[in-house]
């Protein structure tokens, strides 16, 4: 028997939409905030870069665990009790975060803020779907964007200034108002508008589920630093990848399963997925990549490679809420068909870095770029989550999460490899052609041994890069193949959700195009 627990509001809740908003803005902005400062964090603590890197790595897995079962979650819970709860979570965790003595308790605290961020994203777009008419759900998918491109955008440039000026547990500190505000806001004015449904949590099926994208997380995640050859590496991949399987078949046997996989019958659905994965991937050589130019072979500092992400984050807030206008009125081929373009062309362009490339010249290359993944991600994913019946929306939404956290540590390892590869290879070469124009009779010392290592090294990785550009130019190409067989969703194909609560059986069958 369903048990309805929410009320149909004539118009969207927007006050509440706020707070869960800020709620999500500042633990998916925190996802990020702490990269910059981990070489400070490694020096106060006294441990090794192996270790400090889970700090993010950790923060990463326990997502990749959690957001899989936000879709058991959000239909059991009611969605105030769930959002207070998480906000709880990751409050407790700031507040320990900014105040932990020793790196133990640090690790253990950012774990806690995973644990309650992990559920906002997908408990967000969930009442967003539910909120808003199929018309109008352009626009507020175009303002979520904003917390879901411009908060990881904006993390490193605020860490890199916190960090040259005050500790790092700063970023905590300006992290803890925000946070306790947006619980207190909740407490008092959050509303239960999701319908609920007396299900059980299949225990067997978190523990697939948990095996297997942390170990696919934490495999793939490792790779760069590893190497693939490591057995830590291809282990956790194979590990991973068997539970994975496992949990699929169960979850297609299972009569209400953790996560819906027949979300993918639906074909625009399972296309928005495809094009999100292969985005997702080419997105992060960006992001990964342009630091390590700016401050590696440029001599920038982590600072000036944060601004120059700036300007381009700050776009794309401007953007979101503005294509999701368009997308109500156009469609998402259109969209994403030029929003593509202008990113395959600059991404081409960043695979022809040269030494003498300005500061300002990337800072409007960026941007452009920024521009035009604005112009993608959100009508692609909006545009799929509307073909769902509204029983489906909590497993779309959990689906879309977990995928961009898999394909994102998946496309971060295969780029940064490409690149070691490339600058290994490169380096040899060009190290055997200089040691060919040296004359053996004369003696070279050490600084100018190092001084020509240092460019040898960086010639090499500039190269590198380049390649790993390119890569990324024909990954992005494949993106802008696949959205020519998106057709816009119409209005008419989603049902209220109030004629859709009960779940479907097996035999349910997908839209035919």
């Amino acid at each position: 028997m369903t048990d309805i627990n929410h009320t149909i509001e004539k118009k969207p809740p927007y006050a509440m939409i706020a707070i869960l908003f800020i709620g999500a803005f500042v633990s998916i902005l925190n996802e990020t905030l702490l990269n910059v400062a981990l070489p400070s964090i490694m020096s106060e603590f006294e441990v090794k870069p192996t270790a400090v890197q889970w700090l993010s790595t950790g923060y990463m897995l326990i997502n990749g665990i959690l957001i899989p079962a936000s879709a058991f979650f959000i239909q059991r819970f009611s969605n105030r009790s769930l959002f207070i709860t998480a906000m709880s979570l990751f409050t407790i965790g700031t507040v320990m975060a900014s105040f932990s003595p020793t790196f133990g308790i640090l690790l253990t605290a950012r774990m806690i803020q995973a644990s309650g961020s992990a559920v906002m994203m997908p408990l967000l777009m969930n009442i967003m779907l539910v909120a808003f008419p199929i018309e109008k759900r352009g626009a507020a998918m175009g303002t979520f964007g904003l917390v879901m491109f411009v908060a990881p955008a904006l993390g490193p440039t605020l860490s890199g200034w916190i960090v040259e000026h005050y500790s790092w547990r700063a970023l905590f500190d300006i992290v803890i108002p925000f946070a306790v505000l947006t619980l207190l806001f909740a407490i008092f004015k959050l509303k239960n508008i999701m319908p609920q449904r007396k299900i059980n949590l299949d225990t067997l099926s978190l523990i697939l589920s948990s095996i297997g994208f942390a170990g696919l997380l934490y495999g793939f995640s490792s790779a760069g630093d590893k190497g693939w050859g490591h057995p830590l590496v291809y282990g956790t991949i194979i590990v991973g990848a068997i539970a994975l399987v496992m949990m699929i078949l169960r979850q297609l046997r299972l009569e209400e399963p953790m996560l819906e996989f027949r979300v993918f019958k639906y074909p625009m659905y399972a296309l928005a997925s495809s094009i999100s994965i292969v985005l997702a991937i080419a997105m992060f050589s960006a992001m990964i990549l342009v630091p390590i130019y700016i401050q590696t072979i440029r001599g920038f500092s982590p600072m000036d490679a944060g601004l120059l992400m700036l300007p381009g984050a700050v776009l794309m807030g401007i953007m979101s809420p503005i294509t999701g206008k368009l997308f109500d009125k156009y469609g998402p081929k259109t969209l994403s068909t030029l929003g593509l373009s202008i990113v395959i062309i600059t991404t081409y362009f960043f695979s022809k870095l040269n030494m003498d490339i300005s500061y300002s010249s990337l800072v409007v290359l960026f941007s452009i770029r920024s521009f035009g993944m604005s112009m993608v991600m959100m009508p692609i994913m909006t545009n799929g989550l509307n073909q769902l019946p509204a029983h489906y929306y909590p497993h779309g939404t959990a689906m879309n999460n977990t995928l961009q956290q898999v394909s994102g540590a998946i496309g971060s390892a295969l780029l940064i490899t490409v690149m070691n590869s490339r600058t290994e290879s490169k380096a040899a070469e060009i190290g055997e052609k200089v040691m060919a124009t040296l004359d053996p009779n004369v003696p070279i010392t050490a600084a100018q041994t190092k001084q020509l290592e240092t460019q040898i090294l960086n010639e090499a990785m500039l190269n590198g890069i380049n390649l790993t550009f390119l890569v990324s130019t024909f990954i992005a190409l494949i993106a802008l193949v696949l959205t020519f067989f998106i057709k816009r969703v119409p209005t008419s194909s989603n049902k209220p959700l109030t004629e859709d609560i009960e779940p479907k059986n097996n035999s349910d069958e997908a839209p035919v195009l």
